[in-house]
């Protein structure tokens, strides 16, 4: 079982994907005149505007479901990954992802929003529907809906179980089977609830948990301020070769870096679209936005406060690609949360691994309700034209089952499986949004002239030139 994953996960993760990924965030961000950086006050500005209603949800509460997804077990146990499999350089080129995945992330969110349509009494969209309707092809669209449903109740569930499960054995002691039975539990109580418990939990649990183990990094990173120049400097120069410490890893750094980040962020995987579509706002372009500075959330605090935390306090191993070593300062620790664990308890001997177990359990907890959303929705899309009540709680329990095993099987299976559910979303999505890069340049440049205009933009499809977004005639 471990070698045929093994295998699959380093087919579909090849450099092919990698230069994929890099080279649409590269497009995206030239066309849109590099809109991570021009567009950031109005990002935030977007964040708190607008209201939920009967069909959809407010841009916050879609950008909390994005973010419940982002912001999971890769901020935590894939950083300490990254840093384990591609030395202190691979935060460098998770930076990169994140920097260029802003503008794929808002190119796929602002397609989710152009192409959705109302389906069970609510706003549903995503890679599915803008394949079928932007492309016209409508078995590529199954096949993505398809994959989805596959990655999010079966591949990558495992991930977020496994790791909250080792962290709180490792704090506190708890065997792994009662953690996943009273993970399993909770999961099952919210998601029968639908999009609106999922969204309403999100928006309390996601600001909440960010913000806690935020200012735990800002507390650690304080004390150590006259260190953050030679850490900066360790993950540039590791990150180009330029570390003799860690020149055995160089390409590793490129590979792990890019793809930690992309589990991380989800920039271009084609998750965030489908919380964007539930948005109710005027223009697609404004929960683009939105969903750009989710991004920005994601890797460049949570995810940079983790690497500093664990870099500051030499709280981590390297692997030698070619077996052993390069850096082992954790005799006999695996790669996972517990580089974080260690670091936190290095400053707060009494609190450390607690914090972080409990820090894990909320961000995975809900990063398993998003994944359970985007499921959803994919099936909604499938069963559209036939009422099939028994498939909803053959995924529901699908989901279950999935997270539950996740929390017994080994943490390297659990990863790999999840690396192969986030690597098939990638692929037909990136290609995807690559395809249909005319109808979103079409509606971002609509969204900026009538900004330049002075006006709050309101989307016509017609007037914009963009065909087949019924929603918006």
């Amino acid at each position: 079982m471990k070698e045929i994953v093994e295998v699959i996960n380093n087919i579909v993760w090849s450099y092919a994907l990698i230069g994929l990924c890099l080279a649409a965030g590269v497009y995206f961000s030239v066309r849109t005149r590099f809109l991570q950086v021009t567009y950031l006050k109005e990002m935030f500005k977007l964040l708190f505007r607008g209201e939920s209603s009967e069909k959809g949800v407010s841009s916050f509460q879609a950008f909390a479901i994005a973010i419940s997804g982002r912001v999971g077990t890769g901020n935590i146990a894939g950083v300490a990954m990254a840093i384990a499999m591609g030395g202190p350089g691979a935060i460098f080129w998770m930076w990169i992802i994140a920097f260029l995945g802003g503008a794929s992330a808002f190119v796929e969110s602002t397609l989710g929003q152009v192409f959705k349509e109302v389906n069970d009494g609510q706003y549903r969209g995503g890679p599915a529907y803008y394949i079928e309707k932007g492309l016209g092809v409508r078995w590529y669209a199954m096949l993505f809906a398809f994959a989805t449903i596959i990655s999010m109740t079966l591949l990558m569930p495992g991930v977020q179980s496994n790791s909250i499960a080792l962290s709180v054995q490792n704090a506190f002691g708890v065997p792994v089977e009662y953690t996943g039975m009273g993970i399993t539990f909770f999961l099952g109580l919210i998601i029968i609830g639908g999009v609106k418990r999922i969204s309403k939990v999100a928006e309390v649990v996601v600001p909440f948990m960010a913000a806690a183990y935020i200012l735990m990094a800002i507390v650690i990173i304080g004390t150590n301020i006259t260190e953050v120049p030679a850490v900066l400097t360790l993950i540039v120069k590791s990150a180009f070769n330029l570390e003799a410490a860690f020149s055995g890893v160089f390409g590793m750094a490129i590979a792990w870096g890019v793809k930690r980040g992309i589990y991380s962020n989800e920039a271009g995987q084609g998750t965030a679209p489908h919380a964007a579509a539930a948005a109710e706002v005027s223009h697609p372009a404004k929960q683009g936005l939105v969903q750009a500075f989710s991004v920005y959330v994601d890797t460049l605090f949570v995810c940079t406060a983790t690497a500093l935390m664990i870099l500051f306090t030499g709280q981590y191993n390297v692997i030698n690609p070619d077996g052993g070593f390069i850096k082992e300062n954790l005799p006999g620790v695996e790669v996972g949360p517990e580089f974080t664990q260690y670091a936190v308890a290095t400053h707060f001997p009494d609190l450390g691994s607690g914090f972080v177990a409990i820090s894990l359990l909320f961000f995975a907890f809900t990063t398993i309700m998003a994944y359970y959303y985007i499921a959803e929705t994919n099936l909604s899309y499938l069963n559209r034209f036939k009422d099939r009540t028994w498939s909803l709680w053959a995924l529901r329990l699908m989901i279950l089952g999935a997270t539950f095993y996740g929390t017994i099987k080994t943490a390297k299976v659990a990863w790999m499986l999840g690396d192969i559910g986030v690597g098939l979303m990638a692929w037909l999505n990136v290609i995807a949004i690559l395809l249909l890069r005319k109808p979103a340049m079409k509606t971002f440049d609509d969204y900026r002239n009538q900004l330049k205009a002075g006006k709050d933009p309101i989307f016509k499809a017609k007037e914009a030139g963009v065909e087949n977004a019924d929603f918006w005639k």
